[in-house]
């Protein structure tokens, strides 16, 4: 880490003319931006695989160590001879300033039909994608058999297959393994285009002088490939069913906690296998980014732990997780961690010592800095420390301004004038907040695009605990500015961020 600044924009709420962002032409030009402004850091959101079924949230997802299909850029395969322009051209974007995840799946699952089609015509091998196969033999083929089971039987979730499929019966699976031959490789060459184009877009970054920020669910979904096979990892009943699913107890903001529905992980039989899953998970994370961001940091020291019978997190109760022993074997295998500790919320002794122990830099987040602990708030500038990460606000939180116009009471806006000794108007306001992360000590300053555009509620990427709505704005083409240039370069250069 070094003194620096950089935005945080998931490619999905990048322009294009699919229906969502991708890794097209679009995702170069804003590296350009980033590269022309200043900036060290580009911060995205999971790039795991999505389901359009429920939520097309990237927090919750088939695999921890996929790509997602929908964020292939259409105009590369058209470049590389897998689609044609008609195939390409044939798709209209009613709603370009939201991702429109159903029309893009039913756009993009017909390109990758032709795409497949194309690259089964071709004579002779193709020594790239049989060298992708053998470089991510550990996890690829356990992908591939899942989703084109999970295609056979219609979307039904594992745990409800045939026993000799959710069993996973080898002789079962060997036969499957033919009978699905196609599906699975269609899979397979899936997952070599996007990290191909992701490979190309990385690798660009880095020449302009970028550093990818990503970030990594502590949990994964009860439907995916990595509970199904390696369900002896996780917390399940004789009949692979969760005994206990994740979340977080009763708080200020919610009187029954969250429920997340994510089977809890069996730290034990991890520690028993030298975290094997684990190491691979990391290793592939850091071959996607040069930084992760671990969500949920806080339940590496101890989790809550909700019967999965219950229907809220009311009755959880709090467990020690694995604590400095998985980090001390993360160590062994990587000499260095460039990890981010997500430390948000009610943060206990115990965690605070394992990211002091290992020198994670954890996080301050400016909209939460307000309230009537104001003086000794964390995240407050004058209480912020080097080694940390300051955000205006997260993907989770409203943006700057959408949160002074619909969140904020007048006991916070009294606090945050005395403070600032001024009273900014809700359109000024987020670039004041902008100019108080960039002059922070932290380390590292990263800034919601949305504020960057003095955005409103409507800039909103994600609501908490809502099924519906989320993760899909998106960044319109003509919004980045001279003039937003312009200033976003300036209050970098005096900050000394460049």
């Amino acid at each position: 880490m070094r003194r620096g600044s950089g935005i945080l924009l998931h490619i999905s709420s990048l322009p294009s003319n699919f229906g969502i962002g991708d890794m097209g032409p679009e995702a170069y030009r804003f590296v350009d931006f980033l590269a022309e402004t200043g900036q060290c850091f580009w911060q995205i959101l999971p790039l795991n695989p999505t389901d359009p079924g429920t939520g097309s949230s990237p927090y919750r997802s088939s695999s921890a160590f996929a790509g997602n299909p929908f964020l292939i850029s259409p105009e590369f395969l058209r470049d590389e001879g897998w689609v044609s322009p008609d195939d390409i051209n044939s798709f209209q974007d009613p709603t370009p300033n939201k991702a429109d995840y159903l029309n893009v799946a039913a756009f993009k699952n017909r390109l990758f039909e032709i795409a497949f089609h194309r690259f089964r015509e071709k004579k002779g091998a193709n020594f790239e994608y049989e060298r992708f196969c053998a470089e991510n033999s550990e996890w690829l083929p356990e992908f591939s058999l899942f989703h084109a089971l999970h295609d056979f039987f219609q979307g039904r979730i594992w745990t409800e297959w045939p026993d000799e499929f959710k069993f996973r019966h080898p002789e079962a699976l060997d036969r499957v393994r033919t009978d699905l031959a196609d599906s699975i490789e269609r899979e397979n060459f899936l997952q070599f285009l996007f990290f191909s184009q992701w490979s190309s877009l990385r690798k660009y970054c880095h020449q302009k002088g970028v550093h990818i920020i990503g970030d990594m669910p502590i949990y994964v979904a009860w439907d995916s490939a990595d509970i199904w096979s390696n369900p002896e990892l996780f917390k399940l009943d004789e009949h692979r069913n969760p005994l206990f699913v994740a979340g977080v107890p009763p708080d200020f903001f919610s009187a029954t906690g969250q429920r997340w529905g994510d089977p809890v992980y069996n730290w034990e039989a991890s520690r028993n296998s030298g975290y094997s899953w684990w190491l691979k998970r990391i290793e592939q994370n850091f071959r996607t980014a040069d930084i992760v961001r671990i969500d949920h940091f806080r339940g590496f020291a101890e989790y809550w732990e909700i019967p999965a019978s219950e229907e809220t997190a009311v009755n959880g109760r709090w467990v020690e997780g694995p604590g400095a022993d998985f980090f001390q074997t993360l160590l062994k295998r990587f000499p260095t961690l460039p990890l981010i500790a997500e430390d948000l919320g009610t943060i206990t002794p115990d965690v605070r010592e394992l990211i002091h122990q290992f020198g994670f830099p954890g996080m301050k987040v400016l909209l939460f800095a307000f309230d009537d602990s104001m003086p000794r708030n964390p995240y407050i500038p004058h209480n912020h420390v080097k080694n940390a990460i300051v955000y205006t606000g997260t993907h989770d939180n409203n943006t700057v301004r959408g949160w002074f116009e619909n969140d904020a009471g007048d006991e916070d806006k009294r606090r945050l004038f005395s403070y600032l000794g001024r009273e900014p108007s809700p359109t000024e306001l987020p670039w004041v907040l902008i100019r108080m992360a960039m002059t922070s000590v932290c380390d590292v300053a990263i800034i919601p695009i949305q504020d960057i555009l003095s955005l409103g509620q409507e800039g909103r990427m994600n609501m908490p605990s809502t099924p519906s709505g989320n993760w899909q704005w998106r960044l319109g083409k003509e919004l980045l500015t001279k003039e937003i240039r312009q200033r976003l370069r300036q209050i970098t250069e005096i900050s000394g961020r460049i």
